[in-house]
């Protein structure tokens, strides 16, 4: 990849430990507000509807607003846990507001920044809020290393939307030929980037992927070699 100059970072699930951030949220914000579940049953039920919902959201069939209702509610109808509507838009507020308090990032995230930053030019490409996604990368002390944080509130569109992409790659300055897209989806990150000629490497921590698509990482370490 000697011809890249740019490297476009997917935020949370590649850089920020999203899962692990989120659980210690939703113990701190469900303790705060005596909702007596299995906190362990809990995670296991919201998990993959968050990940049906965002996919939705990402797919334009839901609203911002639907997303962070919704998830909560088929969670806790699934727990068979009364919940009125005003605990649950509690919750969803709440859980906005602490999200960022938690930062852990995945392991070898400031090695591979401090070793990328001076050598390439540096980006994040999100489909998170704008201002929970900038709460993150300042609170977790990534945000000098980047020159650019595009985000898919402010675009109007979501990865694997070409326009995010182009949007990313003109405020850039750069050709999609010396460009990176490193992300963990791949249908937003991988797919997405490829689409618009873009060079691609899949972070797949939990080596759930096989393809000859692009390199596939298990760990954020193995970047450095390919660069």
């Amino acid at each position: 990849m000697q011809q890249i100059t740019d490297i476009f970072f997917d935020l949370d699930h590649t850089l920020w430990d999203f899962e692990k951030n989120s659980a210690l949220t939703f113990k701190k914000i469900l303790e705060e507000s005596n909702v007596t579940v299995n906190f362990e049953h809990f995670l296991e039920v919201y998990v993959p509807i968050n990940l049906e919902y965002w996919r939705m959201f990402r797919e334009e069939r839901i609203s911002k607003k639907e997303l962070r209702y919704q998830r909560l509610s088929k969670t806790f109808k699934v727990l068979e846990f009364e919940a009125s509507d005003d605990l649950i838009n509690h919750l969803s507020e709440q859980y906005i507001a602490h999200l960022s308090s938690f930062n852990h990032l995945f392991e070898h995230t400031h090695e591979l920044l401090q070793y990328l930053q001076g050598r390439y030019k540096l980006h994040i490409i999100t489909n998170g809020f704008r201002d929970v996604q900038q709460r993150k990368i300042k609170a977790s002390g990534i945000y000098d290393y980047f020159e650019h944080i595009i985000d898919s509130e402010s675009v109007h569109v979501k990865k694997p939307n070409p326009k995010i992409f182009h949007h990313a790659l003109e405020l850039a300055n750069v050709a999609p030929e010396n460009a990176l897209m490193i992300g963990d989806s791949f249908e937003a990150d991988i797919l997405g980037a490829m689409e618009v000629k873009m060079n691609a490497i899949h972070v797949d921590f939990d080596k759930k992927y096989t393809h000859l698509l692009c390199p596939i990482v298990r760990h954020l370490s193995e970047i450095e070699k390919m660069l």
